[in-house]
């Protein structure tokens, strides 16, 4: 199935946090199995309390159901994340082009490990600007910084 009707909406945290929450850890997960559970789980925490409140953040709907979802720190993606059962549906990039209509550049960083993500955003255009070896709490899980200019 791909590229259903989907709604992109401002996000409500009352309606949205545990759900984004589960669609950011279930993809993560998935996305990220280098990182560990247990650090993913004390990520969600942050998500939960710091990133997602700071950021400005889009979901993805299909049906009134959140698949997916972008989170923004200017025009910095401080993260993209789809649901894994709704993977392939055209929402991750429905979220993108929303930002890149909003912003008209975006950046972000991705991990070198997540070879599926890293070739999504090659395929959206993006250009890989450079790398680093650690990634922010400084362990070693290489990281691409990328951008996409509208």
């Amino acid at each position: 199935m791909k590229n259903v009707e989907l709604s992109i909406r401002a996000y409500d945290e009352a309606a949205d946090l545990q759900t984004l929450s589960a669609i950011w850890f279930d993809a993560s997960l998935r996305a990220h199995p280098f990182i560990g559970e247990k650090r993913l789980r004390e990520q969600r925490v942050e998500v939960e309390t710091i990133y997602l409140p700071m950021a400005e953040t889009w979901v993805a709907c299909h049906r009134q159901e959140a698949v997916g979802f972008i989170s923004l720190l200017g025009t910095f993606i401080g993260g993209l994340f789809v649901a894994p059962e709704r993977q392939g549906l055209g929402a991750g990039r429905a979220l993108v082009h929303h930002a890149l209509k909003l912003k008209g550049e975006l950046d972000l960083e991705v991990y070198t490990a997540n070879a599926q993500a890293y070739g999504f955003y090659r395929r959206l255009g993006f250009e890989e600007l450079s790398r680093r070896a650690m990634d922010d709490q400084e362990l070693p899980f290489e990281n691409a910084r990328m951008r996409l200019t509208a």
